[in-house]
């Protein structure tokens, strides 16, 4: 058991000192061995990003995350539902930007890929703007805030019955419950800005940050408690990160350095702004913190930012031997973090690495099952063998 002198959250849904590890899909492009370097044979086609899903699936992960943008590659929906009858043991974390679709449509589209899976479905609720539009933020704040409601009285009421803002429904839920019980899936939620971890704070279970120093974890960790005991709840946390993992530190930081060893300056920032977040408050905190770090980009022991050289979005990789990575990832549990979604350059490759050297060593769980959301047993529902009306 490892020591740990971090401060310790006592608020979180999850007490027990578990976590969920899980792994990232490359839907959105830039897979490659060479941050900079575009890899036609890594793009991000259906074969290639089933591979990635079905690597991590055998290796163990418990969950994996579909991320969307408007970009070249795979939309998430139609490639969950191609996937799921492949995969044999983990859980789809689809990313859902609120506003895309139909309120009640979206509440059916996951309630047949929950099926699908037979519970094993997360969503990453996405609060941003639609592509192609500049939204208020308070307009968008209100619009997931409503979008979750929907769901949530989808999957949990006999009907569903809003009159908000920017949705008005009245409806029989009877054509969208899911297949998880107890709430239908856990939603997880990340956001820097106030009005982002509100809606968190009320509405979901598992708040995913990405890499930060210590300190500041654990005061966006402090912060969401409170945030969600004014609503009387608790949430679980997540951390989004790289890592580079190999036998020895040596050999971890060398690949470090090999993976930005072609990339200059333009190149970097001409690939980050593709993204649809590429100038979010959370981007341009991850470019902040990297102006903190040292001649290699190090900001921590072996917590390395240079992956935000060329990639929007989570900027940070830890780099190190198994017994400095484990030593990290049980320092954060400590913290009270209860959910890591790890990748690495390049992500079939590096998944294998961490399944090898860390993963057998961390008492993973799948954090629904854990909360009673994934029955033991096929539940009662209309598509299963429930009444049908």
């Amino acid at each position: 058991m490892f020591k740990s002198d971090v401060p310790r959250l006592s608020t979180m849904r999850t007490h027990e000192r578990v976590c969920e590890v899980g792994w990232f899909a490359d839907l959105c492009g830039g897979d490659t061995d060479r941050l900079g370097k575009l890899d036609p044979s890594r793009r991000s086609n259906y074969e290639h990003c089933r591979d990635i899903v079905l690597t991590a699936d055998s290796l163990g992960y418990k969950n994996i995350l579909l991320p969307t943008s408007y970009m070249l590659g795979q939309e998430v929906l139609p490639f969950a539902a191609a996937i799921a009858s492949q995969i044999q043991q983990i859980s789809l974390l689809t990313a859902i930007r609120t506003g895309e679709i139909h309120p009640p449509m979206l509440a059916r589209h996951l309630s047949t890929l929950d099926h699908l899976l037979q519970g094993r479905l997360t969503v990453n609720i996405i609060n941003s703007e639609l592509p192609g539009l500049v939204e208020d933020p308070e307009y968008r704040y209100q619009r997931c805030k409503e979008v979750i409601e929907i769901l949530q009285q989808a999957w949990t009421q006999e009907r569903i019955e809003l009159q908000g803002q920017i949705y008005r429904f009245s409806l029989p839920s009877y054509p969208v419950k899911p297949y998880q019980q107890h709430g239908g899936p856990l939603l997880y939620f990340g956001g820097t800005s106030p009005g982002s971890r509100n809606v968190c704070a009320q509405y979901c279970d598992v708040f995913l940050m990405w890499p930060d120093t210590e300190e500041a974890l654990f005061e966006s960790m402090q912060d969401l408690s409170k945030r969600a005991a004014t609503y009387g709840r608790c949430i679980d946390f997540g951390l989004r990160i790289h890592v580079i993992v190999r036998e020895t530190e040596e050999e971890a930081r060398l690949w470090a350095k090999t993976l930005i060893s072609e990339l200059d300056a333009s190149r970097g920032a001409q690939l980050k702004s593709r993204a649809q977040d590429s100038r979010s408050v959370g981007v341009l905190k991850q470019d902040a913190l990297r102006s903190l770090g040292d001649e290699d980009d190090y900001i921590e022991n072996n917590l390395w930012m240079g992956i935000g050289r060329a990639r929007s979005g989570c900027g940070a990789a830890l780099v190190g031997n198994p017994s400095q990575i484990l030593e990290r990832l049980h320092r954060y549990m400590d913290m009270g973090i209860r959910a890591f979604i790890l990748s690495g350059y390049p992500l079939i490759e590096e998944c294998h690495y961490f399944a090898k050297l860390v993963l057998p060593h961390l008492p993973n769980v799948r954090l629904a099952e854990l909360q009673g959301r994934l029955p033991k047993v096929q539940p009662m529902t209309p598509l299963t063998t429930g009444e049908i009306r």
